[in-house]
């Protein structure tokens, strides 16, 4: 599946501006789809550096269940927005935004090409569209929100923010308090769904021309590479880690919620066998992906390529995409009319 022909047009015409606006290459697609893999392959041939968008991997000291670029792929390129904070600090979509447009900013000033790499499709959206103002935290909500969530859980959460936005609803996992808690929160201050005021009062990044790549490889093979990636997290450490967190942070950090982690620690809680762990892990990630597939499926102006990131023949059609937009880039500003000869 290819871009639509008003979408290459569209990039033409961006040429034709006064300034011509350096490129931002976004590769996004499900966890597992090889978007690592492919963006090192981008930015060793165009000089460019990765912004990973991952709302885990900012995290210190999560290493094995997040999958982040192995200590050889950050050695051949430079990495920007990963290990940012410590488990137990608060960071929003918010914050990573506005750090991570800093790192685009600063990438493209040293005349390198930024390439946004990941699957979390908030912060994304919150880097390339911008966040609405919302409204102030209310601790005396959250707190009620939170002792409901103890008492009936997440599903009593999920129920609630299905019935005051349920497109926010379908977008958030009915596991993730946090977030459930949030939108319900913005829902009743704002007096309308999160996902309305969303489109109001946001602030979109400007002064680039972005060409959006998406992994789509074939969902069952997808899926075998899911669970191998699951089982390697197992025989590679995660409980270990998991446990080393637990010390370090206690039970209440919330990146230990995150896939693959909440399940490492009900295995040590003697919640789950280590097999009934594995296969938890694998589902939730299965999940995980569909629902990044129709969060990705939404975004507009995304060229598609059918394959995973370490396919041959989609490096290279990734490679000639970026290759041709750099070429528009260096002709318009070289002063080169792109428009076809009317004679």
């Amino acid at each position: 599946m290819v871009a639509d022909r008003q979408y290459q047009e569209n990039q033409l015409r961006d040429t034709h501006l006064n300034v011509p606006q350096p490129l931002l290459v976004v590769l996004h697609g499900a966890t597992a789809s090889g978007k690592t893999s492919l963006a090192v392959h981008l930015a060793e041939r165009f000089s460019g550096e990765i912004v990973s968008c991952d709302s885990v991997a900012v995290y210190r000291d999560l290493e094995i269940g997040t999958a982040k670029p192995s200590p050889e792929e950050r050695a051949r390129v430079p990495h920007h927005m990963l290990d940012v904070v410590t488990p137990d600090q608060a960071y929003t979509a918010g914050d990573y935004a506005r750090a991570a447009r800093t790192s685009v900013a600063a990438i493209a000033a040293r005349e390198n090409l930024p390439i946004v790499a990941g699957g979390t499709g908030l912060y994304l959206r919150a880097l390339l569209d911008g966040l609405f103002p919302g409204p102030q935290r209310s601790e005396s909500l959250r707190q009620r929100l939170r002792q409901q969530s103890n008492k009936r859980g997440t599903d009593y959460l999920a129920k609630v923010l299905r019935r005051l936005d349920p497109v926010s609803a379908a977008r958030i996992h009915p596991n993730d308090a946090p977030k459930l808690i949030r939108a319900i929160e913005v829902s009743i201050a704002a007096r309308q769904p999160m996902s309305a005021a969303w489109e109001a009062g946001r602030d979109p990044l400007r002064g680039f021309r972005i060409l959006r790549l998406g992994l789509n490889p074939p969902r069952p093979e997808l899926y075998v590479r899911i669970n191998e990636r699951a089982e390697d997290m197992f025989s590679h450490g995660l409980v270990e880690e998991t446990e080393h967190l637990l010390a370090r942070y206690g039970p209440d950090c919330r990146p230990l919620t995150s896939l693959g982690y909440r399940q490492a620690v009900m295995l040590l809680h003697g919640e789950l066998t280590r097999e009934a762990a594995i296969a938890a892990t694998q589902q939730a990630h299965r999940n995980y992906a569909k629902r990044q597939a129709t969060w990705f499926r939404n975004e507009p102006e995304v060229y598609w390529l059918e394959g995973f990131g370490n396919d041959a023949a989609i490096v290279q059609e990734a490679g000639n995409l970026v290759e041709n937009q750099l070429r528009i880039h260096r002709e318009a500003r070289d002063g080169i009319d792109l428009q076809p000869s009317m004679e």
